[in-house]
């Protein structure tokens, strides 16, 4: 079957809290606006002390970009490891109700993967993981077989912890004659795995996302040399600036992206996610990379005004159409 695009990841239930920096002083530590990975009784343990249910809802971060560009049309499918658990049950309802073929490999005894996600007032979110099954996905797992037919193949970048997956995934992804998509993912990432990076970001990688603080961890000098330092790497490269909008670059051509307006930012969990996928439906229609980075920011725009990272149908209803008026 021919599919748009196929991503590989963490196949994660987000749980969503609204806490202040006290808390996260207090009960967490670490950069705030991080990702670290911690063992599922941390998880219970600050789930317990906000004494508040969190809002549920199917993430990880090449999961939220699947379900994105499903709503905006492309036919998608989504490849990682879950648990045999009600947690599981709950993330293939919520794939399959959006648009997106679960592709999922269900591990026998580790439960399903969470990712805590702490929002403060300011909307930035502070992350704690607890991976569970979602990191026994193997290499041999994801064959050149498995993108058969597929254009576009979005790997997240939490994958890039797993080295062997990681390689594997890109050399299937090539073998199987497939455009391979990679956002950084945090700064931790990057920090921490910057061999890897430089292989994948040596001739496989065709279309890498970066935010800011990702960028900063790759190369000293700002959005700007990291833009041009990542184009030499790559057919396209985004430097994502939060409210600053976006840079683009393909070859010698520059694109600056404005960011959408909001009325209030109430969560960024998921933005970066979304504007990926609302750059690689557009790209996957041809239009050109002014139109793409736009369609990325109304994108993003949308699901920061939600708690966690579904965006109301409605609104992506709103966002198809912008699409479909442009092709």
């Amino acid at each position: 079957m021919s599919l748009d695009l196929i991503g590989v990841g963490s196949p994660l239930v987000d749980l969503v809290l609204q806490v202040d920096d006290a808390f996260l002083s207090e009960h967490v530590g670490g950069a705030k606006g991080g990702m670290e990975l911690v063992e599922a009784s941390v998880l219970e343990a600050l789930v317990k002390k906000a004494k508040r249910k969190p809002v549920m809802a199917a993430g990880g971060a090449a999961s939220n970009t699947t379900v994105g560009a499903a709503n905006l049309g492309l036919a998608t499918a989504f490849i990682g490891a879950i648990g045999q658990d009600d947690t599981a049950a709950f993330y293939c309802e919520a794939l399959t109700r959006q648009g997106v073929e679960p592709r999922l490999i269900v591990h026998p005894t580790e439960p399903s993967g969470r990712v805590l996600s702490l929002v403060t007032p300011d909307a930035q979110r502070t992350m704690r993981t607890n991976l569970g099954a979602s990191q026994t996905l193997q290499p041999e797992q994801v064959t050149p077989e498995a993108f058969a037919g597929a254009r576009v193949v979005m790997l997240e970048g939490y994958t890039l912890f797993n080295h062997d997956l990681t390689r594997a995934v890109a050399r299937s992804a090539k073998a199987a004659g497939c455009l391979l998509a990679l956002d950084l993912a945090s700064f931790e990432v990057v920090r921490f795995n910057r061999g890897v990076l430089e292989e994948l970001l040596s001739g496989q990688v065709d279309i890498v996302f970066a935010n800011e603080d990702e960028a900063a961890a790759w190369v000293e000098g700002g959005p700007q040399a990291a833009l041009d330092d990542l184009a030499q790497r790559t057919t396209i490269a985004v430097v994502k600036l939060g409210k600053h909008g976006a840079l683009i670059a393909r070859g010698d051509e520059r694109v600056t992206v404005a960011a959408e307006p909001v009325a209030e930012v109430v969560d960024t969990t998921g933005a970066g996610d979304t504007w990926a996928a609302g750059f690689l439906a557009a790209h996957r229609r041809g239009l050109p990379l002014a139109a793409c980075g736009t369609l990325g920011a109304k994108a993003a725009a949308a699901v920061v005004q939600v708690m966690g990272a579904t965006v109301p149908p409605a609104e992506w209803k709103k966002l198809k159409g912008w699409l479909d008026a442009w092709s």
